[in-house]
């Protein structure tokens, strides 16, 4: 089992807050972090945009990567959300058995 990093950038912070909510209660994610203001940069339909998003960065696990993405995708206001899963080379263990756990998975140490 790998623990999995996801960032999804949203509209706003309250949209954010509440995907990241729904995420933690139906035990998807462990942990969702909101930055409520990044300023983002980009091409969208031949022209460039600069706009004001919320970050999330979700922590969770490859077991519930599918789910998570298909609850996101589902929620999310974009036409083209973004879903990107960064793979994690270390993670503290007792860090590890936390997200284990809080995503319904259990450990034996």
């Amino acid at each position: 089992m790998s623990i999995i990093v996801c960032l999804v950038t949203c509209p706003s912070k309250e949209v954010a807050n509440g995907l990241a909510r729904e995420l933690v209660d139906q035990q998807l994610a462990a942990c969702v972090n909101v930055l409520p203001e990044v300023q983002s940069t980009y091409r969208w339909e031949g022209a460039v945009c600069v706009e004001s998003e919320a970050l999330m960065v979700i922590k969770s696990t490859t077991e519930r990567q599918d789910e998570l993405k298909r609850a996101v995708l589902s929620k999310h206001p974009y036409d083209t959300p973004e879903f990107v899963v960064l793979d994690t080379q270390e993670v503290s263990e007792k860090y590890a058995l936390w997200v284990e756990q809080s995503v319904g998975h259990r450990r034996v140490v």
